[in-house]
């Protein structure tokens, strides 16, 4: 029994109840407006970004619980589409800085809409559409958190750019994001997926952290049997790269 794991679980686990009190009072402020009195425009704007961000909070922390199993060998399939995740995902990680952005992820109509609005954004997205709305049989929550802190990553130390490639072949999934930072070092590749290991870029503002987000994915990937590769150097950005088998549903 890995009682020190059991202990940082419990932590995590703990912090969903005063998120579940957070989430329900802004709800209760927004929809009991005969209860609690009118809102206006921006009191309602705000609100509703905190109870985004409050069920974002909640994401993250059943994704530091998903982490636990993973490193339990524990996997759960389900069906989902990449036009789905992709669209939640950038939705999350774009509230967090331009809650405008947000309403326009959501309103696009269909693939080369989002394309063009990501671009505008200096978000590359390469990605067919058949690929886009196909049904895959996978662990989505893993799969998410994996696609998430890559490009969490990846936005921290773009300087004008990031590239998602998704694709499919010989029975795996390819999932890249490339950022055009800094880079890393050769003597760092396998540094940069220790918990806690910091590198730090040479112009202010380029440190390149993984903290536990490169340790987790590199967890994640291992679990669902794939293997997570980078391609970078000093000065000429960094490339992490995602292969694991497909599912075949019986």
């Amino acid at each position: 029994m890995d009682r020190k794991r059991i202990k940082i679980d419990l932590l995590i686990h703990d912090l969903k109840v005063p998120l579940a009190v957070v989430e329900s009072g802004v709800t209760m402020l927004l929809q009991r407006t005969d209860k609690y009195g009118p809102l206006t425009t921006k009191q309602e704007k705000i609100l509703k970004r905190i109870l985004r961000n409050a069920k974002t909070t909640k994401v993250l922390v059943n994704d530091a619980l998903e982490l636990g199993k993973a490193r339990e060998g524990m996997v759960k399939l389900t069906s989902f589409t990449f036009s789905k995740l992709l669209k939640d995902t950038l939705s999350e990680l774009f509230d967090l800085v331009d809650d405008t952005m947000v309403e326009k992820i959501k309103a696009y109509k269909d693939l080369s809409e989002l394309k063009a609005g990501l671009s505008d954004n200096g978000l590359v997205l390469h990605i067919d559409n058949a690929l886009w709305f196909r049904d895959f049989y996978m662990d989505e929550a893993k799969i998410k958190q994996i696609f998430r802190n890559l490009l969490t990553n990846a936005l921290k130390y773009r300087k004008q750019f990031v590239e998602i490639e998704i694709d499919t072949k010989q029975d795996h999934l390819f999932l890249s994001v490339a950022d055009d930072g800094e880079g890393i070092p050769a003597e760092y590749h396998k540094k940069i997926f220790e918990s806690y290991f910091y590198l730090e870029g040479k112009e202010e503002g380029t440190i390149r952290g993984s903290g536990l987000g490169l340790a987790g994915v590199m967890v994640l990937v291992e679990d669902l049997g794939g293997r997570l590769f980078l391609e970078s150097e000093a000065g000429e950005g960094a490339k992490f790269s995602v292969k694991i088998p497909l599912v075949i549903k019986s």
